[in-house]
Parts: structure tokens; C-alpha cells; sequence
């Protein structure tokens, strides 16, 4: 599904014929592409969700908002809702009687810090878009794919700096050749991004440098939004797809104002004049520019249906398995924009993707190997309690 998503997004990056035939332009609002895959998204994760729905669920419950403070006895079971005594107005919160209207301030209390832990995923990718989409004006579209194989870097480097945890040494060796392998690609590369008007800027080392820098701020966000998902995962009892529903209908309702006011013109975030707002611009652009609706409608659908298995992987998986096993798409993504789009690749930029790709498969087979250790470790620990 998402080698579709990327052959339509490098599509969408270069430039389209207009409805005459005389120029060509480039469709440079990031904002209206992320508005569309958002409403999408949260469309398809909400019909997920009701369709997987248990019976006699509520709305609150369906969308991932009650139950947020789960009342335990003392000993560990559910509490029945009465506390040695005939008053049910009060609980039994590990041993100790309390009222349930502190019950009840607690849950909203965790709703609230709930629904902002979404709020601020959504800002970190609403913001993250446009950098990513404006990196192609740049660098090529392989360069991005492997320059997002960097994507390790930043996810372990704020889960390190936001919510202080730690990772096993080997994937430092992980990120160090993945690293070394972007930089060796980097440093080989010859070919030039797409070519569309006012594109001399952008086949300058400036312009290469300009690419890189919005590339990397695109990761570094990522990062975040990865850190703050394994956060969610970790304080609250909420799936995979409630948590896509709410990111994505975060996304869509900031976009949306966004990209409806008369903004000032800010690169990258707004590119638009103040006279106009961004969604008007888009829209003008559609009319005149028709053959962007079939990439722009295959970039929407196929990623909002592969976001349902993101966010499954996710919320069982972490983080970083989840770029582990991206990255490994990301490698099938390069090789079929090498073939489609025929590009070409130097004998040096090969060995830098095969580089990265190299610590990829390191961090594969130490998971491999740590499976293989608990599975054995649980058939002897079941021998001996047979024997006994």
C-alpha cells in the first residue's frame, strides 16, 4: 500500500501541465496534500472502529476516552463500585474508600492529558509536512527515502531527551550506520531534483544545503511525534486506531484553519500570499492543473489505509520497530523510484544505501536473536513446572 503512497508522492513533488497545454507548474501546497490524507485517515480509523466495535459500546468508549483511571482493590481486582458498606458513592481505590466524584475528577483529568498528548502529535505533524514536501524542491526523491532511514536518529534522540529512556547498545550501532550510509550517499550523488521553473537555485550546493536542512527538520519532528505516541501507548489504555482517529482529526481541524485564513506568506509553512489564502491557491491550482486529482486522490486513500497497519504496529510493537520495519519498506520504495522514475544512482551511492540497509539488518537480528532467547527461556521454565 505504501509503495503506491510514495510513487504518488514523488509524483505529486514534480511539475504538472496546466489544462492548455502552454506551462507546467509545481503544486506547492504541502497543507492541502496533508489536509486530504488526514480527513481520510480519521475517516477510515473511525469505520475501523465501528466496524471492530464490542457490543453495547459507547461513544466515549468506541473513541478511547473512558475508562482512563481503571478503580482496583487492594488486591488487585475490579472493584465493584461499593466499599464495605451499602453507599455507592464510594470505591475502593487500592484499599482505601474514596468518593466517586474524585473518581471522576481523575478521569477527566487523564482525558485532558490525553487528548493533548494527540493535540501535540498533531502540531509536530502538521508542522513536519511541509518541510518534507518542500526537501523535494532540492534533493532527489531516493535521497529523501534514505535521508528518512535517518529517522532512527531522531526517534531515539528524543525519547532520550523527552522522557529520559534508555536503549540497548547495539542500536547506537544501528544509528551510526545509518548515519555513515546517508552521509557516503550524500557525498556521492549527482543527479538534480525534479526540473520545473525557478528550479537553478535548487541544483546549487545552497540549494542541496537548503534541501538537507528542511529534510532534517522534518526528522527531527518525527522524532517527536514518535516519542510522544510510545508515551500515550505507555500512561493510557487506548488502540492503535482511536489514537490515529484523534491525530489525524487534530491534523485536519488545524490544517484547515491554517489553510483557510489570509495569512501571511511564511516559507515552507505558508507559502501563499496574504492576499489569498492557502486553500484558494490549491483550489486554483486543481482547476487549472487537472491531472494532479488522480495522485492526489492515490496519495490520500493509500495512506490513510496503510496508517490503520501503522498504527496497529504501533501500539503492540513500539516505536522503533515500527521505523525498523519502514525503513525496510523505505528500501523497496527507493529501488521502485530508481525504476519507475529512472533515476540514477553512482557505484557510491549504492554503498551508502546498501550501508544503511546494513544496519537495518542488524537491528532486525538482534530482535530475532532476543525472541528466539525468551521462547527458549519459556519452553524450560514450562519443562520444569511439568515436572514438578
Amino acid at each position: 500500500m505504501f509503495l503506491l503512497w510514495a510513487i504518488a508522492q514523488e509524483r505529486l513533488s514534480v511539475p504538472f501541465q496546466s489544462i492548455d497545454g502552454q506551462s507546467m507548474h509545481k503544486f506547492k501546497s504541502a497543507l492541502f496534500i496533508g489536509t486530504c490524507q488526514s480527513l481520510l485517515s480519521s475517516l477510515s480509523a473511525l469505520i475501523y472502529i465501528y466496524i471492530r466495535r464490542p457490543p453495547h459500546s459507547s461513544l466515549f468508549s468506541l473513541l478511547g476516552l473512558d475508562a482512563l483511571a481503571p478503580s482496583v482493590t487492594a488486591n488487585g481486582s475490579a472493584s465493584n463500585g461499593k466499599a464495605n458498606g451499602p453507599s455507592s458513592t464510594h470505591v475502593l481505590i487500592n484499599g482505601h474508600a474514596r468518593r466517586k466524584s474524585e473518581i471522576t475528577r481523575s478521569d477527566a483529568s487523564h482525558r485532558k492529558h490525553l487528548l493533548l498528548g494527540y493535540l501535540q502529535c498533531s502540531v509536530f505533524i502538521t508542522l513536519a509536512a511541509p518541510f518534507g514536501f518542500a526537501a523535494l524542491s532540492y534533493i532527489t526523491y531516493p535521497t529523501m527515502v534514505l535521508g528518512k532511514s535517518c529517522k532512527l536518529v531522531p526517534v531515539m534522540l528524543m525519547n532520550v531527551l523527552l522522557y529520559r529512556r534508555r536503549f540497548a547498545p547495539h542500536k547506537y550501532l544501528v544509528v551510526s550506520m545509518v548515519t555513515a550510509g546517508i552521509s557516503i550517499f550524500m557525498f556521492y550523488g549527482n543527479e538534480k531534483p525534479s526540473k520545473g521553473p525557478g528550479n537553478a537555485q535548487s541544483q546549487s550546493p545552497y540549494g542541496q544545503l537548503i534541501g538537507v536542512v528542511y529534510l532534517l527538520i522534518n526528522l527531527i519532528l518525527d522524532g517527536a511525534v514518535n516519542s510522544t505516541q510510545d508515551e500515550i501507548f505507555s500512561r493510557h489504555k487506548v488502540s492503535g486506531q482511536q489514537m490515529m482517529f484523534w491525530i489525524n482529526a487534530f491534523c485536519t481541524a488545524l490544517s484547515v484553519a491554517l489553510g483557510t485564513l489570509p495569512l501571511p506568506h511564511i516559507p515552507v509553512l505558508h507559502p501563499s500570499s496574504g492576499s489569498q489564502s492557502e486553500f484558494a491557491s490549491a483550489i486554483a491550482f486543481v482547476r487549472e492543473h487537472p491531472s494532479v486529482v488522480v495522485p492526489l486522490a492515490q496519495f490520500s486513500f493509500t495512506g490513510a489505509l496503510g496508517q490503520l497497519f501503522i498504527f496497529e504496529t504501533l501500539q503492540h510493537f513500539g516505536s522503533l520497530t515500527l521505523v525498523t520495519i519502514t525503513l525496510t519498506r523505505k528500501m523497496f520504495t527507493m529501488i521502485l523510484s530508481v525504476v519507475v522514475y529512472n533515476h540514477k544512482l553512482t557505484l557510491g551511492q549504492w554503498l551508502g544505501a546498501a550501508t544503511v540497509f546494513a544496519g537495518i539488518s542488524v537491528e532486525a537480528w538482534v530482535k530475532r536473536k532476543d525472541v528466539h532467547a525468551k521462547r527458549v527461556l519459556q519452553e524450560k521454565e514450562k519443562a520444569k513446572i511439568k515436572s514438578l
